[in-house]
């Protein structure tokens, strides 16, 4: 694992104090108080119906704190925030999309604009090309973006995220329906920005493994509840089974983790895996 926040600035990228989120009846998290760095690496996880891809909600200005308080690079949380880059859920574009890959890049420059661009057309033109350049894509820049794997799709996604040089960059299940090859090259390159520009990610994901190596800290959540700290701080058994309220098993082997459930876990508690592979006890 690596740590660059001491590199930056020490500039805080997001606070959330007292925060909670409910629905009706349901609480997805509260209480929670969150101080996320500039520079820093932090991935969201926990079961299906946890309340991850809400967070970024939060974080994005889609959805409002029920109750506590969110503040985004000192500012409250807003939608269309200069300084906040997104990548949506791994999801395949329509074959008949009529747009090239370039010009999806391209959107994350200009596609706020109305009316045809007629100053700084080469300056636009140049930093599509070293945005393809960045995410290895150049060779299908031209290609109609529907014609491309899962994989090249989100390299255009992240490079579309990171046209306005964001200095959050939020990444809700990037890898999800990639093979293990292009999650952990997509994976990379959401790093590479993290390292190289000192960019905070948050990465939400029921999949760490990809990303164990980068993420300096984790928040958990399960149940109505969550546990934050280092990735070897939560992914313990007795972590775990305390936040779920059902035995949990974890297993690190090379490094890797699996969570496995409990023979007498509760009915409808839902533990992720964190691996690729598939043992008979493990849960999905």
């Amino acid at each position: 694992m690596h740590n660059n926040i001491t590199k930056s600035a020490s500039k805080t990228a997001i606070t959330i104090r007292g925060g909670g989120l409910s629905y009706g009846q349901r609480t997805l998290w509260k209480d929670l108080d969150l101080t996320v760095e500039q520079g820093e690496y932090f991935a969201v996880l926990g079961p299906n119906g946890s309340g991850k891809s809400t967070f970024l909600k939060v974080v994005l200005g889609l959805e409002t704190l029920s109750q506590g308080k969110i503040s985004i690079l000192g500012s409250p949380a807003r939608t269309g925030h200069p300084g906040v880059g997104y990548i949506p859920q791994q999801k395949m574009m329509p074959a008949h999309t009529p747009l090239r890959a370039r010009d999806v890049v391209r959107l994350g420059i200009d596609g706020h604009r109305w009316g045809i661009l007629t100053h700084g057309r080469r300056k636009v033109q140049a930093q599509v090309e070293e945005l393809l350049e960045a995410v290895g894509a150049e060779e299908y820049a031209n290609v109609p973006v529907g014609l491309l794997s899962g994989g090249e799709q989100q390299r255009i996604r992240i490079a579309q995220a990171l046209a306005h040089n964001p200095k959050i960059l939020l990444a809700d299940e990037a890898l999800l329906s990639l093979d293990l090859n292009h999650q952990y090259a997509v994976a990379e390159l959401i790093h590479q920005y993290n390292r190289q520009q000192q960019g905070t990610v948050i990465f939400v994901t029921h999949e760490i493994n990809p990303i164990i190596d980068h993420v300096d800290r984790v928040l958990y959540l399960a149940n109505g509840r969550f546990t934050i700290g280092t990735v070897e701080e939560v992914m313990r058994s007795e972590v775990l089974t305390n936040l779920y309220q059902t035995p949990v098993s974890v297993i690190k082997t090379n490094g890797r983790y699996i969570v496995v459930g409990g023979e007498n876990h509760a009915p409808g508690a839902t533990v992720e895996e964190h691996t690729h592979c598939t043992n008979s006890g493990e849960l999905s």
